[in-house]
Parts: C-alpha cells; structure tokens; sequence
C-alpha cells in the first residue's frame, strides 16, 4: 500500500488514487480526544511512543495510504532557542518574537540529535506499518515559520512579518538562510529515520504577492527541494491560486492545491510533469456525505486519471468532522479510481 502513495509521487501508474488528510492524526478520534485530555501537544509530539500511537490512528481507523508525523511545525524551533507554549484555540506564541539582525544571529544551528524523540517515533511508526501505508516527514517552511517568531502568534494579514521583510531586508534573508538550513537538517535525518515522502507546509504564503514571492521566498524553498533530491517532496500552501506558477518552479514532485481553484485549472497552470495533492473543501465533510461525494466526485473528474494525483482535503480536517464520512471518502476515491490491474494502467 505504501508503493501506490510512492507510486503517484513519482507520477506513475497506480492501482487506485492514494489518499491522505491532512490533520488526520486526531480531532476526529475519541482515543486522541482522551490523550489530549491528559497530555499538550507539545507533550504528545515530544513522547515517541505516544507520537507513534497517534500517528497510526488514522491509517487504521480510515485506512489512507499514508501516516503523516504527529508533530507541530513550531517543534525544531525549540532547540534552536525558541522559547514558544501552545495555547489551546490560539496556536503557538513565540515569548520573545524576533526584532532585529542580532536576534536572529542569536538563533543556534540545529542538530538534530536533539530531535531523537520524533526520530525514534518515525522508527516505531515505520515498523508497525510494515507497508501499509507510507510514512509522511514535514518541516515549516522558511516564510511560514518567520511570520510566526516575528509575529510572536497566528495572524491574519502577517503585516508585522511584511513589514520586516520590506524594511529589513537584510536581516530577513539571514532568518530564512537559516530557518533553510534548519528545514533541510531536519527533514534530512526525518528522511534517515525512516520518512518516506516529505512535505513542506507553507500555510501562510498565500499572503504575498508574486513579486514579492519570487524576491523574499522562492530561493529558499527552491534549496530546501534541491537538498532532499531523491526523495519525493510535497510543497503545501493555500489561498496561492496566484503563486501556483512560482510554487511550481520550486522544484517539488507534488505541489498542494487548496479549494479555491479548481484542481483541472492548477494542473493546466503547472504543467502535466508535475503531480498535485488536494483539493476538496473540507466543510463539505461537516455537511454531510452527499456534499462530500459530489466535492470527491468532481475533483476525480478534474484529475482525469492523471499520474500523479493524490486526494487530500484542500487544507485539513475540520473540528466535527465525522469519521465515518471520512473513512467512506476514503473508500470511495478507491472505488472509483480502481484500475483492474496495474499493467493495463500503465499501457
């Protein structure tokens, strides 16, 4: 099961279109509900076993085609000098956001032997799957994790960030030299550990403009891709319907496509050499499953039987959402995408 997710990263022939959600690793489950209850993220991602029990949830109560690691983006942070807290319903806060050239010339190179606790949880999830399903590695990406230490917290219009990026410029660069440098380590040993398919979350991107993209972001992505070559990279941002062009020039062998263009107009704008994950909304799951199989249905319509689709939500998994819509959508997008078998796909 594992090879058909590898299968459509590389863009070949599959049984049946994989699939995967993002924020799939909990929310839904009662058992992960309980773990929270008693352990914060920071604690559950930092814990290998616990990390792994999560992680393996989703593959066997929903049966997708791959584990992503339970983890924050916020986690290599930490050992780079970051001192950061989670806040239930608000997302990460930085305690001392970044202001100048000599904070971020404060902010220590990672080594990833401090990490060894999501390193032995990729071991662990990878021998319990045994081919099962694919074993997912992500990093934050340099844009995102800069509006975050600059912006100290989540943020709607990342102006601070902007405003630090336009007006220091210099200093900018030097943060994402070394958030760039931090990504690569960091997915490189995830890569070590056992991580089969790594993505690059830039959740936040879709806030700048192409000018600006190609000027203060696309180098930096486009190293992070050229550091991990031989291993297939999934590059995630929403709200980039204008960036699908640059997002594309980066490199990755998947670019992620939100709900706000339709998938068949995304692939034309990149080009068929290049796979795409996405895209259905993921409220059509909070209405129920005749939303969720008309969403499904249209965007297997657009995808055409392409090599190198992977089903996702266009962002992740919604609080409230059913499992057992999801498990269904899961079952459905194998289903439908069936081939008889592999050879007459590949013919």
């Amino acid at each position: 099961m594992s090879d058909r997710f590898l299968r459509a990263c590389r863009r070949e022939a599959v049984d049946a279109t994989p699939v995967w959600f993002m924020r799939q690793a909990g929310r839904t489950f009662p058992a992960y509900r309980a773990l929270r209850e008693r352990h914060g993220i920071l604690e559950l991602a930092k814990n290998p076993e616990l990390c792994a029990e999560v992680t393996l949830m989703p593959v066997r109560e929903l049966g997708v085609d791959a584990a992503v690691m339970y983890a924050d983006i916020m986690l290599p942070l930490e050992p780079m000098g970051v001192d950061l807290h989670i806040e239930p319903e608000v997302g990460p806060i930085i305690e001392r956001p970044l202001r100048t050239m000599a904070d971020i010339e404060a902010l220590r190179k990672l080594d990833p032997a401090v990490i060894e606790s999501t390193l032995e949880a990729i071991r662990l999830v990878r021998r319990e799957l045994e081919g099962r399903a694919a074993v997912i590695g992500f990093s934050g990406a340099p844009f995102t994790l800069a509006c975050y230490l600059i912006e100290g917290r989540p943020s709607r219009d990342y102006a601070m960030a902007k405003a630090f990026m336009y007006g220091q410029p210099a200093a900018w660069h030097a943060l994402m030299d070394r958030l760039s440098e931090m990504a690569i380590a960091y997915l490189r040993a995830q890569v070590e550990a056992g991580a089969q398919v790594v993505q690059l979350f830039d959740s936040w991107v879709g806030g700048l403009a192409p000018a600006d993209y190609e000027a203060f972001v696309q180098p930096y992505v486009r190293r992070i891709d050229e550091a991990l070559a031989g291993v297939p990279t999934i590059l995630f941002g929403t709200g980039t319907a204008s960036l699908l062009e640059l997002t594309a020039a980066c490199g990755s062998d998947l670019v992620g496509v939100d709900h706000r263009i339709s998938l068949a107009d995304a692939w034309a704008r990149i080009g068929f050499d290049r796979g795409i994950q996405g895209n259905l909304d993921g409220a059509r799951v909070l209405a129920g499953w005749d939303a969720t199989e008309a969403g499904a249905r249209r965007v297997l319509d657009e995808a055409a039987g392409r090599p190198g689709h992977v089903f996702n939500l266009g962002h992740g998994v919604l609080p409230g959402s059913d499992p057992a819509i999801l498990r269904r959508l899961v079952d459905f997008v194998h289903e439908t995408t069936a081939r008889v078998d592999l050879a007459a796909a590949t013919a």
